[in-house]
């Protein structure tokens, strides 16, 4: 009998009096922390929320993620992430494909009104039957969304003290759903052992810090699983201190890790794009670079493939190397990692963590190798194995049969795989381009392009043609200050790229349009 709310649970009763969450000025410990985290679960089970019931919880970066996430967890619940920027129509469905049984929901701004949203689609839900709406203000017992409750009004006099549900390892903990950029979202089952395994290993492949301390920049979206995981889960087994923002800006970044010392940082390769941004833009002494760099001793990416050149600029301006992990929401996510303790390769995804297997295989699932000595690293879809899989997508039976076979599960990825095991993404399956009948990857493209002094950021499409059925083509932003034409960039990409693989087609953009999460939506760029 096991309950992934163990992890915050046990730092309560270890640490009691060290410090958790902070969030300006707010600074929580343990034992605050599960104390309200006991509150929400005896809520929940007071208005009938019952071991498997689902609850959905709508929340940036702030402390009531953790509060009603433990909270769920500890009453047997399981919990619905959902992304923060769904629409009504978007979140309704998410409550009727999940069952959710309740749903909590930040006010949120005037700008991104999600209370107002969530209650919405909540009224829209029969099924649904509690909203908890957590207001800007903390201890606000009045809502300003018409017909709700407070999060605080509804704690009122519940204990803070709670006897944890003992689910089993297999039963489900989280429901995270999917992007659903080749269909309707998709919620994949991620068990207690997932979750917690994948905590333990994400929390050992971080570096620690000379003098024990432990400070965590957490502004991957905790709805997302790799901030869950990597910066939530992991942070909370290892007793870690973590600092959240609701959402990423360079200056904001770069201000709370000079301020809180910040030891460890997690994100997408566009968060890294922007903390340089933010450093080379800033006047002179706005911001303490080297002490910033002297307390960073932990940086990791995922989430999209991270460029050469990107990694390397960080480095420079900042002393630490970035490491490259790979992982998906059906893989809870942490499946590779390109580990330096233990041999790490420029470009790579590294090998399999503990416990996790992976092989390349061909559209009917049989494995690529390489035949024989002298041949090129084989190339194929990445298939993986191991403690880390999910369920199963949640009543999606056709669909698992598909993706899941004798415990291995297809990700749609393409790589290659050296001699010695480690692994390259070559890109998406569904990114690759097919020009006149050549397959071309658009990271291929995108790695030759950034490393012009002038390109800041670039993302490769295909976009239809007439003659060669898909054409290439490059949507670029100029690095700050610096000046480059699309001839410029035609001729640079010629000299490195074979003539099926340069694009014909350039585009310069001040921004590129980007999930809630970093990566860059490339299917809006198709579509124009």
């Amino acid at each position: 009998m096991f309950n992934l709310s163990t992890l915050l649970e046990d730092g309560a009763r270890s640490v009691p009096e060290k410090e958790c969450l902070v969030f300006g000025d707010t600074r929580l410990n343990y034992a605050i922390t599960d104390m309200i985290a006991s509150q929400v679960a005896n809520l929940l089970v007071s208005r009938g929320v019952r071991p498997g019931d689902r609850v959905a919880l709508a929340s940036p970066n702030l402390p009531y993620f953790p509060f009603v996430y433990f909270g769920a967890l500890k009453a047997g619940a399981v919990v619905v992430p959902l992304n923060v920027l769904l629409t009504p129509r978007e979140i309704a469905y998410h409550l009727e494909d999940s069952g959710a049984k309740a749903l909590f929901a930040f006010t949120g701004t005037p700008d991104l009104p999600l209370g107002q949203r969530s209650f919405d689609a909540f009224e829209q839900v029969e099924s649904c039957e509690l909203f908890v709406d957590m207001p800007a203000t903390a201890g606000a017992t009045e809502s300003t969304i018409e017909g709700a409750e407070t999060i605080w009004a509804a704690l009122d006099g519940m204990p803070g003290t709670f006897e944890t549900v003992q689910s089993n390892g297999d039963d489900t903990a989280v429901i995270i759903y999917t992007s659903g950029t080749t269909g309707r979202p998709k919620g994949a089952e991620l068990s207690h052992t997932n979750l917690m395994m994948n905590a333990v290993v994400a929390a050992g492949l971080v570096n620690p810090h000379p003098d024990g301390r432990d400070v965590s920049l957490v502004v991957l979206p905790l709805f997302h699983i790799f901030g869950q995981t990597v910066m939530l889960n992991a942070a909370l087994y290892r007793h870690g201190t973590m600092v959240l923002l609701p959402r990423f800006d360079g200056d904001q970044a770069l201000s709370l890790m000079q301020k809180e010392g910040v030891t460890g940082f997690a994100g997408v390769p566009t968060m890294y794009w922007g903390l340089l941004n933010a450093a080379r833009a800033a006047e002179p002494g706005r911001y303490d670079l080297e002490g910033i760099a002297a307390n960073m001793v932990d940086a990791v990416s995922g989430g999209s493939a991270l460029p050469a050149r990107l990694a390397e600029d960080f480095t420079e301006l900042f002393g630490v190397g970035i490491k490259e992990g790979y992982g998906l929401s059906e893989t809870s996510p942490v499946a590779s990692f390109n580990n330096p303790a233990t041999g790490a390769k420029p470009g790579s995804i590294g090998r399999p963590v503990w416990g996790v297997e992976m092989r390349l295989i061909d559209p009917d699932w049989n494995e690529v190798v390489k035949e024989k000595e002298g041949d090129e690293d084989p190339v194929g879809e990445i298939a993986i194995r191991g403690h880390l899989i999910m369920k199963g997508y949640h009543d999606r039976p056709e669909i698992n049969a598909e993706v899941i076979r004798d415990g291995w599960f297809r990700t749609g990825d393409i790589a290659r795989r050296d001699d010695d095991g480690f692994y390259f993404i070559i890109d998406r399956s569904k990114d690759m381009i097919i020009r006149g009948g050549y397959n071309v990857y658009p990271r291929e493209v995108e790695e030759v392009l950034m490393t012009h002094d002038a390109v800041g950021l670039v993302a490769v499409v295909g976009v239809p043609h007439d003659t060669h059925g898909e054409e290439i083509k490059a949507f670029v932003i100029p690095k700050e200050g610096a000046e480059v034409t699309a001839e410029e960039l035609d001729a640079f990409a010629r000299e490195r790229l074979a003539a099926y693989k340069y694009p014909r087609e350039f585009e310069f953009r001040t921004e590129l349009p980007m999930t809630s999460t970093g990566k860059i939506l490339k299917r809006e760029l198709r579509e124009g």
